[in-house]
């Protein structure tokens, strides 16, 4: 009995990273022809079978040598899920035949799937694959054609695309002088590509409370909630958010576009260039929102990370997904826990929300007369739990926009403007906070408040004031005094006097009597 091993690098996600896995290839001859698969590979994995076997067999390439056929996954301590390991496994297979030279596999690192006419099809997660590689040590890799550009974001390894198995094969047998140069991509350029927005603030008509309001919200990185009827601009008003947010750094848009690559959204820009904006629908699962899965995935929360999560119609949202958010709110990850696994993803994400004031919508309109009653109405809101209502710092009503104010022909401030003011207060607040790591005033936590929100007198009477009328809880009155802080940042003052400490207060509507503070 005589056989030959080959072995060669894959990797295999697990959560937002990957884990360097060998594929080892083994031909035992003088044994029947079958072919196994073992190191806990998933459904996806065991069925590649047939058609590593038909890719060989189409690209010309000599078929696996007669005999028992055995590809170990190693480690074998958890599930290797995915298309990506058909390309390393036909490679390991060609080594097998002697096509392959097996001196020539060292230091690389490959990953592919595999179409029947020997096409290598693009996969998901290359991004933090290449990441693995790198970190390794290995100073090659091989990818999916369509997969060039988010692996060359990643400096320090030599990113080498094909587009068949066997160009594939060619490159492995090439020596140094006769192989092609590697892809080269400067992914810092790419920082900000896709900024130029189709949408402007200029073009909002009205609303100058609620867009003051969202100036402040992204400028100390603050959870908000707006609150108005059917029509008067809620949505608008969000969807312009990301053109005054401040510019992605290239660290934080690496994080990002892991996130992105493990769940295929890259599409071929091979970065996030500039900070996300998601949208998920009412009707979304718990899992559709801050992941699951037997090998858990993200969710949309870790979409949004470094950027902005959006939910349009809040209190239609089931309420134990929304109880999901209380954590990642809380920590900026989250975390999901299985048997045999506990995975943590990213979650560090500016909330906003928009909600009716009533089931009907019209409650408070100064248009059309509302019919809910005051059980209905409190029926609508209760649907949004108080924890998560308090983790939530700025409440704005947004009414609807007067006649006079939408056929004017008066634009309104731009988003270029606003942001400029936006990154001044930001910097501020690095400069201010950076021994902490802490980027924004939302990220503050209770030493951090204490320390750089100290009220004077007439700060404190008024507070004092605000939480006996408006029944404030101790995190409401930490998020105040956040947001209070914000408002000064905004007018370059370092003290926070008491029209900075009002204008905060006015910013919790629902938690406000009707009399005002």
């Amino acid at each position: 009995m005589s056989g030959m091993l080959v072995k060669i690098h894959a990797a295999a996600l697990y959560g937002v990273d990957a884990q360097i896995v060998d594929v080892e290839v083994d031909v035992a001859v003088h044994f029947k022809d079958i072919f196994h698969t073992v190191g806990l590979p998933d459904a996806v994995v065991k069925e590649s079978t047939e058609r590593i076997s038909a890719a060989i067999r189409n690209s010309g390439l000599p078929g696996p040598l007669p005999g028992k056929t055995t590809v170990n996954l190693a480690p074998a301590e958890f599930r290797k899920e995915g298309s990506g390991f058909e390309l390393p496994m036909a490679l390991g297979i060609l080594g097998t035949t002697g096509t392959l030279k097996e001196e020539s596999l060292a230091g690389w690192l490959v990953v592919g799937e595999l179409s029947l006419d020997g096409r290598v099809r693009p996969v998901k997660g290359v991004l933090p694959i290449t990441m693995a590689a790198r970190s390794a040590g290995m100073g090659r890799i091989v990818v999916p054609e369509s997969n060039a550009r988010e692996a060359a974001v990643v400096e320090g390894i030599e990113v080498f695309p094909v587009a068949r198995l066997r160009q594939a094969v060619d490159l492995l047998n090439a020596g140094p002088e006769d192989r092609p140069r590697p892809f080269v991509m400067d992914g810092r350029a790419l920082l900000g590509a896709e900024a130029k927005a189709r949408v402007d603030f200029a073009e909002v008509k009205g609303q100058l409370h609620a867009k003051r309001a969202l100036e402040v919200a992204t400028a100390g990185g603050h959870n908000l909630l707006m609150l108005g009827p059917p029509g008067s601009g809620k949505t608008m008003l969000a969807r312009r958010i990301p053109t005054i947010l401040p510019g992605i750094s290239f660290a934080e848009a690496l994080e990002t576009s892991k996130i992105h690559s493990v769940c295929g959204l890259l599409n071929g820009t091979g970065i996030v260039g500039q900070r996300p904006f998601r949208s998920p629908h009412h009707t979304i699962s718990h899992a559709g929102l801050v992941g699951g899965g037997r090998i858990p995935h993200p969710g949309e929360v870790s979409l949004a990370h470094n950027g902005v999560l959006f939910l349009d119609e809040l209190p239609e949202f089931q309420r134990h997904v929304l109880e999901v958010l209380r954590q990642p709110l809380e920590d900026q990850q989250l975390t999901i826990s299985r048997a045999a696994m506990s995975l943590t993803f990213p979650a560090k994400f500016m909330l906003v929300a928009a909600m009716n004031p009533c089931p009907c919508g019209y409650h408070g309109s100064r248009l059309k007369e509302c019919r809910c009653t005051p059980g209905q109405i409190e029926h609508y809101r209760s649907r949004i739990s108080g924890p998560l209502m308090d983790r939530i710092d700025i409440h704005v009503e947004v009414p609807e926009v007067k006649y006079e104010e939408i056929s004017s022909r008066a634009r309104g401030e731009t988003s270029a403007a606003i942001r400029r003011r936006v990154e001044a207060a930001r910097s501020i607040q690095w400069k201010r906070m950076a021994a902490d790591r802490i980027y924004c005033n939302a990220q503050m936590g209770p030493s951090e408040i204490e320390k750089y929100c100290v009220l004077d007198d007439s700060g404190k009477a008024l507070m004092e004031k605000a939480i006996r009328q408006c029944g404030f809880s101790a995190r409401a009155y930490n998020r105040t005094l956040k947001v209070s802080r914000t408002i000064a940042d905004l007018e370059g003052i370092e003290a926070i006097q008491a029209p900075h400490l009002s204008e905060a207060i006015q910013y919790r509507v629902l938690d406000r009597e009707m009399e005002p503070v």
